[in-house]
């Protein structure tokens, strides 16, 4: 579990920023925007996110509150992040997480201790023109719940603009959404949004999928970009093998969470089809004495392939087990709004009217 570092050492030549016991919970929403910034880096420009920012949602009459959560790091960026927090009249608070936990981790604390009705996440350093916040807190006025950028046009070396595209065209084919720039953290939700979705491991990633695939209205906007930190190039083969995984796990996610059976039924189907038919020419040929089975290695390949398939199915059905027993407990729907007339209302809340008789003697 997360947790703030029991007493971390203020930098010299600053004001020591108040440390308290982290609230259980979510806090109550009495702010209008709540910016949550994870920070991996010593050398995270803290300050020019929080003075960019800032500026930004000053103009824009909102009043806010910024979230600096650091994922176990330390250096120039924490000491900046404390600097701010002791300042006189200070909108910023500073989560210190005692080791590298990642993004999901990372922006789960921060809602945690969030007091803004919208939750706006940005990267550590300022990647998005600042003058773009208007544009997706205008989407989420216009009736959205989740704001998700496109960096368009992208400034980035172009080898890396080849991968991006390459891994936003896969995820648009496998998840059939409509979506451009799922790497870009510079996104605005509501509140409620983070209260009905469960983060963990890389998901943050994927949440404009997840949260569309639980109801919410997801918008895509397009955004200025102009910077972006990291080198060109190609990654390491672990990178595109996660990557792969996550892709995989989203799938599953978005399509077969509640229908375990049909994911591994159609690989256990792969398998048994093929083994079974390679096993009855098998069979066929030995009946008919023209071959026999033993010291054939494809008649026992054939037959592992069965037996393999059919644990797979039986994966399936574990799962369609526990769907079945935790079925009250699980929704995929969320409602918006519930429309009725006046009388039912006043029905409901003051319950059936009765004549006061007491019936037939």
């Amino acid at each position: 579990m997360a947790a703030p570092l029991a007493e971390p050492r203020d930098p010299p030549g600053h004001a020591t920023a108040h440390a308290r016991e982290v609230e259980a919970g979510p806090l109550r929403a009495t702010l209008d925007v709540s910016v949550i910034v994870p920070v991996h880096s010593p050398v995270a420009e803290i300050c020019d996110v929080v003075r960019a920012l800032s500026a930004e949602l000053e103009r824009l009459g909102r009043s806010y509150e910024f979230l600096l959560v650091f994922d176990g790091v330390r250096g120039k960026a924490w000491s900046d992040a404390l600097g701010l927090a002791s300042a006189p009249g200070s909108r910023v608070r500073t989560i210190g997480l005692q080791q590298s936990f990642g993004d999901s981790v990372c922006l789960s604390a921060g809602f945690g201790q969030a007091r803004g009705r919208v939750i706006l996440t940005s990267p550590q350093y300022v990647q998005i023109d600042p003058h773009e916040v208007a544009a997706v807190l205008e989407a989420l006025e216009a009736g959205a719940d989740f704001v998700t950028p496109w960096r368009h046009p992208r400034i980035d070396p172009f080898i890396n603009r080849i991968q991006s595209a390459c891994f936003n065209w896969l995820m648009r084919r496998v998840v059939q959404m409509r979506f451009h720039d799922l790497n870009c953290t510079f996104r605005a939700l509501r509140r409620e949004v983070l209260e009905e979705l469960v983060l963990y491991g890389d998901m943050y990633r994927f949440l404009p999928v997840i949260a569309y695939r639980q109801g919410f209205r997801v918008v895509e906007v397009k955004v200025r970009h102009l910077r972006e930190w990291g080198g060109a190039g190609f990654f390491g083969a672990a990178v595109y093998a996660r990557r792969a995984l996550d892709i995989l796990g989203m799938v599953f996610l978005a399509k077969f969470t509640l229908r375990p059976l049909r994911f591994f039924g159609a690989i256990g189907a792969m398998l048994i089809v093929p083994g079974g038919i390679l096993a009855a020419i098998m069979i066929m040929q030995w009946l008919l004495g023209s071959a026999g089975l033993w010291g054939r290695p494809m008649f026992q390949i054939a037959f592992m392939a069965i037996i393999l398939g059919v644990q797979i199915i039986g994966f399936g059905l574990v799962g369609e087990i526990i769907i079945f027993t935790q079925a009250r407990h699980l929704r995929e729907y969320r409602i918006e709004r519930i429309y009725e007339s006046r009388a039912v209302q006043q029905t409901a809340e003051n319950g059936p009217e009765t004549d006061g008789g007491t019936g037939p003697g």
